[in-house]
């Protein structure tokens, strides 16, 4: 069952590793996707969530232009396969890492169907700013 959220902080090791907070782990037995999403962090996919994701991404290549193939082959070329060990532990790629502008703590967040790692000022400047225009609601 998905429904990512919450907010938890972690920081990364010296090999590059981040632990998943506990709660998330159960989602990802059979390991995960990393990929860079939109804002500039990163996503972490489940296995089905991220066959969804390709499905969506291969459709939008075929029905669009140049700039949707263009997008297409950035993502696909950027996603890896992660896997955990029994800590709950998974490394990240080097440019998986310069992508989402990952070093030293990273915020790790429930986005519903996916779960996404932040710089914590990517996140301050791109979520935070949001709080006031949540806060209206809409008409």
């Amino acid at each position: 069952m998905l429904g990512f959220v919450g907010q938890f902080q972690h920081s990364l090791d010296a090999k590059g590793r981040l632990i998943l907070p506990a709660k998330f782990r159960l989602e990802f037995e059979r390991g995960g996707h990393l990929s860079p999403n939109t804002e500039g962090c990163v996503a972490l996919w489940t296995p089905g969530e991220f066959s969804r994701q390709m499905d969506e991404r291969l459709q939008m290549s075929r029905a669009g232009g140049s700039l949707e193939r263009q997008q297409v082959r950035y993502w696909s070329a950027n996603s890896s396969d992660v896997e955990f060990d029994k800590q709950g532990r998974f490394a990240l790629p080097s440019a998986i890492r310069e992508y989402g502008q990952l070093s030293g703590d990273v915020l790790i967040v429930g986005a519903i169907d996916h779960v996404e790692l932040w710089s914590p000022t990517t996140y301050a400047e791109k979520v935070n700013a949001a709080e006031e225009i949540f806060k209206q609601g809409s008409d």
